[in-house]
């Protein structure tokens, strides 16, 4: 495994790098609004702001890639997340944040969607589950290790605004130092709903509502866990073992829905997050012990959540378009985490701290119904067509380059393929590359 890392070791520090200053970056910011009094509503627009930029930077990386390369692309990605987290500390106002974090949420996806597509040049197809597995490894450990640097000093002053952009300059050098060829270009993705409907409606829009569910917690948990009286250690913790938990249940919950309907094991998942959601609702829990443990059992439902969908979607697709699906639902993703810090955010303005929680209610029972439905008037697909199941990262810090990285075999060598064959056949471009027109591209 050692030789098969070496080569690209740089290509994931630069990403661990990068994950690291992104998890220090996505909790300063509601730990320290929250102590300078903003409201709820306006901490949620943060997140709200985020989803804005990261959809936008999913569209529009690949034509800046096209047009100034990737080292240069990359560089100025890192340089602007730098200068805005520095402008965040400089101006603590919500008018200068919400804006400057859609800037954050657009170097974010062109920045990840660079180093993946760099990863997937250099790999071999016959090692890429190995080095899909490490990526997502390194990307999990390095925004927890962001988040939980937070409890190491004060959070009210300057020093973890510093901490990030400093660390986000570190992460252009290991590509702005390598000596390799560019690598192919990068993927583009429209949002085609009715076609990503017609393939599988119960994917559509359950990712539809788990961008609502887990943006809203992703946002808006460091400013719950505030507003109950967690200390800024339990703070970290809360926004932190959600995702590993997510992380690891995803084993246990990718055997079970290989061996059986995917939707049901879907269904089971929502299920223990509405109990999780209703314990906080109802039990309002104020002891650092119970709060972590419930939101232990909120994670390790919602973050096994996209895994599953995009299992399921791919059941249903057409031979050679599972990227193509993959990287539409995660742009029905992105929709719903615009709305969900937004929707979450009022709520706990209005309601207070159980707001949040009201939001993931509303989002998991709407989930629970829809899926009970299609289970009841649609068959599930037979077992000898199933698409294999693959671990993933949160959706939060994944890009449509993700889904070429984590292709199988065959599939990364029929794409390979049709790529060596874009110069003869524009029409392959078309079919790799949709969003090449304006046509039915998210604005």
């Amino acid at each position: 495994m050692f030789r098969q890392l070496l080569p690209i070791s740089a290509l994931l520090l630069g990403s661990g790098l990068l994950l690291f200053a992104g998890g220090v970056h996505g909790l300063i910011l509601p730990v320290r609004g929250s102590f300078e009094g903003f409201s709820a509503s306006s901490l949620g627009l943060l997140g709200t702001g985020w989803a804005v930029g990261y959809v936008a930077g999913c569209l529009v990386a690949p034509r800046l890639v096209g047009a100034v390369g990737h080292i240069r692309t990359f560089g100025v990605m890192c340089a602007l997340a730098a200068v805005t987290i520095l402008f965040q500390a400089v101006v603590v106002e919500t008018w200068a944040w919400i804006p400057s974090r859609a800037v954050s949420g657009f170097c974010f996806a062109g920045a990840a969607m660079i180093v993946e597509s760099w990863l997937n040049d250099k790999v071999e197809p016959n090692t890429r589950g190995t080095v899909f597995g490490v990526y997502t490894m390194v990307n999990l450990g390095a925004v927890t290790a962001g988040q939980m640097a937070i409890s190491l000093g004060d959070a009210t002053g300057f020093i973890f605004f510093a901490v990030a952009a400093m660390v986000y300059c570190l992460a252009l050098i290991p590509t702005a130092l390598s000596t390799s060829a560019s690598p192919a270009p990068l993927t583009s993705v429209r949002l085609d709903l009715p076609a990503l409907w017609r393939n599988s409606p119960v994917a559509v829009a359950a990712v539809f509502l788990v961008g609502i569910s887990n943006a809203a917690f992703g946002t808006l948990a460091a400013v719950y866990a505030d507003r109950v009286g967690l200390s800024l250690t339990a703070i970290a913790l809360f926004a932190s073992i959600p995702v590993l938990a997510g992380a690891f249940a995803q084993i246990p919950i990718g055997f079970a829905s290989d061996r059986m309907d995917r939707r049901k094991v879907l269904l089971f998942t929502a299920v223990v997050a509405l109990a999780s959601d209703l314990a906080f609702v109802l039990l309002a829990p104020e002891s650092r012990v119970m709060n972590l443990a419930l939101v232990g059992m909120f994670g390790a439902a919602i973050f096994a959540m996209y895994p599953i969908i995009v299992a399921h979607a791919n059941d249903h697709a057409p031979p050679g378009t599972s990227i193509q699906v993959s990287g539409g639902l995660l742009m029905v993703f992105g929709l719903g985490s615009i709305v969900g810090p937004l929707i979450a955010g009022f709520a706990m303005t209005a309601l207070g701290p159980r707001g949040l929680f009201l939001t993931t209610v509303a989002a998991h029972c709407l989930m629970i119904l829809f899926t009970i439905w299609r289970i009841l008037t649609k068959s599930a697909v037979p077992e000898g067509e199933k698409t294999a199941f693959r671990v993933s990262a949160p959706a939060r810090v994944v890009t449509p380059e993700t889904a070429v990285l984590a292709a199988g075999e065959d599939e990364a060598i029929s794409l390979a393929d049709a790529e060596s064959e874009l110069g003869a056949h524009p029409d392959v471009k078309g079919k790799l590359a949709p969003n090449s027109s304006s046509e039915n591209s998210l604005p």
